[in-house]
């Protein structure tokens, strides 16, 4: 009897798995999750277009500008971040160290430097 009750029961859980696997390959096929689906690579594709935009435009590095690159720079992304430096300042380089780290892992971000004792103060 014991026997005949265990199989009715792995009957009955081999039935119910059956339609479990019915119903999500009904859910597969569904058209919202496949338009969901297409809407999730969609984004994914523009998020790695604009990605590749900033890169162009110097996002994720942290680079040294001259002066006359400083306008450009910073009215062409929206935003900068900008370190005035000095080259004998012990603090500035340990600022630089901190800057390059973050420059990698704020992309939306541009990171510049630029050396304080070249700038010309005279206009």
């Amino acid at each position: 009897m014991i026997v005949q009750e265990m199989l009715a029961q792995e009957k009955a859980q081999s039935s119910t798995s059956v339609n479990q696997e019915v119903d999500l390959d009904e859910l597969m096929d569904h058209p919202e999750l496949e338009k969901l689906h297409a809407d999730r690579i969609a984004a994914l594709k523009k998020e790695a277009e604009k990605r590749e935009a900033l890169k162009r435009q110097g996002h994720g590095e942290y680079r040294e500008i001259s002066e006359g690159d400083f306008l450009g720079e910073v009215t062409g992304s929206e935003k900068v971040v900008c370190h005035f430096y000095h080259k004998e300042f012990y603090r500035c380089k340990v600022m630089d160290k901190h800057l390059k780290a973050l420059a990698s892992k704020h992309l939306d971000t541009k990171f510049i430097k630029l050396d304080a004792e070249k700038r010309d103060c005279s206009r």
